[in-house]
């Protein structure tokens, strides 16, 4: 099929899209990608391990009215007229819309090709978005409602004729929500590819920084609904228990100026590496530098429903995690027996699952060995993508 999906962000980079695209193309079908540019240097059509990219100018304002998609419906008249032209230029037979925010001018776009249409919801946007640093003040306190999204979203959901979510507590939030039929919401979680470990290229620098200490590592996002804030807290005291202590955190957020000041006020400087965003390229060798990875997510609907891919780069380099009891991580990480689970926000637990991590090096080994184990011969994408190639054999 000539598979037409719909992302509303710049590409690359975003994982999960290229992931699925690059499945599909493998399988016999073309992707067209249709995506974001907001530098006019940038090629408008590029081909990328098979994937079809079909680059959209856009500009700031059109950045902005996005964030106001379910306010006023000026994005969606601009972006709807963009995917008209890509459907009708690319004959696409099929839509696959990733992410609520750009869904309706993809149904508004599709009412005269009435072609069916695939919702990807990669995460619990509405929900998530209560969170959004300019949801909590004027002006966008008042102007963008996270309830209209969700009215939203469950409107989509109907309106699709396959739905994908990433975890099977999402699964049955879904279902129990919107009453659709099981049959309807396929589970196509995010998993890596075996090349993030069979390929990982070391950096030695690394390795050599943190070679005699006692790593705690974080991956990813940094915002503050992530958790971070236990983890430093928990640094006064376990620095002076365990000698060499490191939480080094690899990331970034607009909220980092808020955690950087946690760790003035506390006077860890020294036992806390802010490292910023680092190339994904580099995640294998912090990994490997580590002792324990954690993610200290704070519960909330969002958080309950859905794991990190963090999790999976974690243990495919046999490293034991310590993740809050967010739902759907703690069951994984319970079920596969490859760490510690703590109460979210509590420090004081948090500080004792890693005292525990610290006093029992041949717990942490094995624990590691069974993440590993369940990665590579259950959870990596090769294998969780079955799915998403069974959805478009019957489509």
């Amino acid at each position: 099929m000539r598979i037409g999906m719909i992302l509303d962000k710049t590409f690359p980079p975003d994982v999960r899209v290229e992931n699925e695209a690059s499945t599909l193309v493998k399988q016999g079908h073309d992707v067209f990608l249709f995506c974001l540019k907001y530098d006019e240097h940038q090629s408008q059509k590029e081909v990328i391990n098979g994937i079809q990219v079909c680059r959209y100018p856009s500009n700031k304002l059109e950045y902005k009215l996005s964030a106001l998609a379910y306010t006023i419906p000026f994005y969606t008249w601009i972006m709807a007229k963009k995917i008209q032209s890509f459907i009708k230029t690319h004959q696409i037979e099929v839509l696959h819309i990733h992410d609520i925010r750009i869904a309706e001018a993809v149904f508004e776009a599709n009412q005269k090709s009435k072609l069916k249409t695939v919702l990807d919801l990669h995460d619990n946007l509405p929900e998530i978005m209560q969170f959004y640093p300019h949801l909590q003040k004027f002006p966008g306190k008042y102007i963008i409602s996270p309830k209209k999204w969700k009215v939203k979203e469950e409107e989509f959901i109907q309106k699709a004729d396959k739905v994908i979510t990433v975890s099977p507590e999402f699964v049955n939030e879904v279902v129990t929500r919107t009453k659709i039929a099981k049959n309807k919401i396929v589970l196509v979680p995010n998993t890596i590819r075996k090349s993030f470990y069979d390929e990982a290229v070391t950096e030695v620098s690394i390795l050599e920084k943190y070679k005699d200490c006692f790593v705690i590592l974080y991956l990813g996002d940094t915002h503050l609904r992530r958790g971070l804030q236990t983890a430093i807290s928990a640094v006064s005291t376990l620095s002076k228990k365990i000698a060499n202590l490191k939480l080094v955190i690899v990331g970034s957020n607009t909220t980092d100026a808020i955690l950087k000041q946690q760790v003035s006020d506390l006077g860890v400087e020294k036992y806390v590496d802010f490292e910023g965003w680092q190339n994904v390229a580099l995640f294998p060798s912090y990994i490997k530098a580590s002792t324990v990875c954690i993610s200290p997510l704070h519960r909330n609907i969002q958080h309950d429903v859905a794991y990190a891919n963090k999790l999976f780069q974690y243990m495919s380099f046999e490293k034991p995690v310590l993740v809050s009891n967010a739902i759907a991580q703690k069951t994984l990480i319970e079920k596969v027996d490859a760490g510690w689970v703590h109460a979210d926000k509590d420090v004081a637990d948090f500080t004792e699952k890693v005292l525990q991590l610290a006093n029992n090096p041949e717990l942490r080994i094995q624990k590691g060995k069974n993440g590993s184990k369940f990665v590579k011969e259950e959870f990596v994408w090769e294998k969780t993508s079955k799915q998403l190639v069974e959805l478009y054999n019957q489509l």
